[in-house]
């Protein structure tokens, strides 16, 4: 728990009784009531579906406030970061709770450059999985078999974490373009030092014997910006499955990859891959925006707009602000006309000033957008939840390494309120009719 954190207390009357628990404030002003002991002192407990009420843990990473439309990392606005940032600057922040210097940069990016190359024996795995596997699949078991390699883990989980932080950093980008390069039968291409973190994937996913890749900074900081936003974001799904997973005393790579498979659902990390779709579906339907901002009010219907709004901000979601300048400047450069554009566009502008929409709290998020830009740069759409867990990754190991180092951690073990049969008398099989 952070020094930052202070205690009064609130009381609860149950039955008759008052109970006394502590309330915490954050360093922002963020409050909880601590019930640790509601239970013990009660017999009763918090019934909270999803969990949107209850802090499981402390954290010192990521501040949120879905009012105002903050995201900071360690303090430091999300503009800046985006803005001024390398997103191996904004990795090494996250897991060092600072901004490198330039020695320590160079440092970092040495240790990615040394730990880019896989196993050769794991190479064959992909060997193994069939033509149309998802890159998903992929990603979750390569990154589990990282242990079976790299098993120093095994002993103090935090004495190397440097070494296994950067060695996971860098090898996920190559299983990531292996796993595409295998997926399309082309011959894999392997990372080079000469190139930064975002132009080693980006050639290693394009380049060919038969036409070889040129890495633009413009796509490459694009790509970069886009890391960045994605690198932490609170308690979301995947990073509370790092955590739960990480409870139980297991390896890094194992959290890891249940942070992935969390990461792979539709309502998380799949978002921005909805999010094409949808607009795919409005192109081949005429563009008719009308029907499906009508579809979106039904509430009979079950389709729902695809990148508009979020669990927990109430406003615009400050990466979006960035991320729709980001496209804009992108599509510009590469001289590229994306009919879903300009849907995007419109669609946004017929949202943002529709009450219905407005008065829900529905304003585009990080999503929106960021499938436009990763369809510019050639990426599949089947690869957008793997270009977001690429992203991700600095911001799971850094939430897997705070709650490894603090004394108050404890297996997750949530509890339920039973709804089944009550204690029923048990009948011999020859006489149940």
């Amino acid at each position: 728990m952070t020094d930052a954190i202070l205690k009064t207390h609130a009381q609860l009357v149950i039955e008759g009784k008052t109970h006394y628990l502590p309330i915490l404030k954050g360093a922002e002003g963020d409050k909880a009531i601590d019930i640790s002991t509601l239970m013990k002192e009660t017999g009763y407990v918090v019934y909270d579906v999803g969990s949107k009420n209850s802090a499981t843990c402390s954290s010192a990473i990521t501040f949120l406030d879905g009012d105002k439309g903050i995201l900071r990392y360690r303090g430091y606005d999300i503009e800046d970061l985006a803005e001024k940032c390398l997103f191996i600057e904004v990795a090494y922040l996250l897991l060092h709770n600072k901004l490198p210097n330039r020695e320590e940069l160079e440092g970092f990016r040495t240790l990615l450059e040394e730990y880019a190359l896989l196993h050769e024996d794991m190479i064959h795995f992909f060997d193994h999985f069939p033509p149309n596997a998802s890159p998903m699949a992929i990603l979750s078991v390569m990154v589990n078999s990282l242990h079976n390699y790299y098993p120093e883990m095994g002993g103090d989980p935090l004495e190397n974490i440097d070494k296994t932080a950067s060695r996971l950093i860098s090898k996920v980008r190559t299983i990531a373009a292996f796993s595409y390069k295998k997926s399309m039968g082309h011959p894999l291409v392997y990372p080079r030092n000469d190139l930064s973190y975002c132009g080693n994937f980006l050639n290693m996913m394009f380049d060919t014997p038969v036409r070889p890749y040129t890495v633009q900074p413009e796509v490459v900081a694009a790509m970069n910006k886009l890391l960045i936003l994605h690198a932490d974001h609170e308690q979301n799904c995947s990073t509370s499955a790092v955590r739960l997973v990480g409870s139980a005393g297991v390896n890094l790579y194992a959290s890891i990859s249940a942070g992935i498979n969390a990461l792979w659902g539709p309502l998380h990390g799949g978002a921005n891959e909805a999010v094409i779709q949808m607009l795919q579906a409005i192109y081949a339907d005429g563009n008719d925006y009308k029907k499906y901002i009508a579809k979106a009010k039904d509430k009979n219907d079950p389709f729902r707009l695809s990148g508009f709004g979020h669990r927990v901000y109430r406003t615009y979601d400050p990466r979006g602000t960035i991320i729709k300048k980001a496209c804009d400047g992108i599509l510009a450069v590469l001289n590229v006309s994306d009919p879903l554009l300009e849907i995007a566009r419109n669609l946004e502008d017929i949202v943002l000033n529709d009450e219905y929409f407005v008065s829900r709290n529905l304003y585009p998020n990080v999503d929106f957008y960021s499938g436009i830009i990763y369809r510019a740069i050639g990426i599949p759409t089947n690869m957008f939840t793997v270009m977001f867990a690429l992203g991700r990754l600095p911001g799971w190991i850094a939430q897997w390494k705070e709650m490894r180092e603090d004394p108050q951690t404890k297996i997750m073990r949530p509890r339920q309120v039973y709804a089944g049969e009550p204690q029923r008398t048990f009948i011999p099989i020859g006489e149940r009719f």
